[in-house]
């Protein structure tokens, strides 16, 4: 277990570093920067280079919502669910502080500017409302958990989960980077939160309610719908 939480640890420390730290130093920079889908790539970079890292360690998960998701599959065991999200957050949120003392190096950084927070209404990019922000997240993560539930089958090609994966990851950003700057995982958009306090703080529950959901919802559909008895098989071994 202890083997499992650092690689948990880890690997959502990267996930925020990569993609949270892409978004605040080089989305713009100055005027010509990566954007948009520089930083949706990063995310996707992020999850797939630690999944190949550290996957077969932990699985992988690096997102309370993806822990959810994958215990109501029966992809995981409940016992495990909240030392690993505890470690997703802790691991989160050490890498937004190594964000946060990097960027404070520069005269011109501020926290006003979001810090790569979520959000919804006037602090959407593009002032899209909190139910748009919630259906986008819902959504988004119900598909982004079919996906990994997918990919990592028995039955699906062997090696190739992480780039599923990770690509997956890059097109939910493209998606909705402008709708609430894409969360998916409440353990990313904690560690910017509690940097940005106020606003961030207030907003927060929906990154937590709407992603919790969505991966939930995920579980349920590909259990029901998409699953198959050697994909059961597996499941029943790795829970006892």
């Amino acid at each position: 277990m202890q083997k499992k939480l650092a690689a948990e640890f880890f690997g959502t420390f990267w996930l925020v570093l990569g993609g949270c730290g892409a978004a605040v130093f080089a989305a713009g920079f100055p005027t010509l920067g990566i954007g948009f889908a520089g930083v949706a790539l990063a995310f996707g970079l992020t999850v797939l280079t630690m999944v190949y890292a550290v996957g077969h360690i932990s699985g992988g998960h690096f997102n309370p919502a993806v822990s959810v998701g994958l215990a109501v599959a029966g992809r995981f065991s409940w016992s495990e669910l909240i030392p690993y999200v505890i470690a997703q957050v802790v691991g989160a949120i050490a890498g937004a502080v190594v964000i946060y003392l990097i960027a404070s190096g520069n005269p011109e950084f501020s926290l006003a500017n979001g810090f790569a927070a979520n959000g919804y209404g006037e602090h959407s990019p593009g002032k899209y409302p909190m139910l748009s922000a919630l259906i986008a997240e819902i959504v988004l993560t119900a598909f982004f958990l079919i996906v990994i539930l997918g990919a990592t089958g028995r039955r699906a090609p062997a090696g190739f989960a992480g780039i599923a994966i990770g690509l997956t990851l890059t097109l939910i950003h493209l998606i909705s980077i402008p709708i609430d700057n894409t969360s998916v995982n409440p353990a990313r958009s904690t560690s910017q939160a509690i940097f940005v306090g106020g606003w961030a703080m207030a907003q927060l529950w929906l990154f937590w309610v709407g992603p919790i959901i969505g991966g939930a919802l995920g579980g349920v559909i590909h259990k029901a719908l998409l699953s198959h008895p050697e994909d059961e098989t597996v499941t029943e071994a790795r829970n006892k």
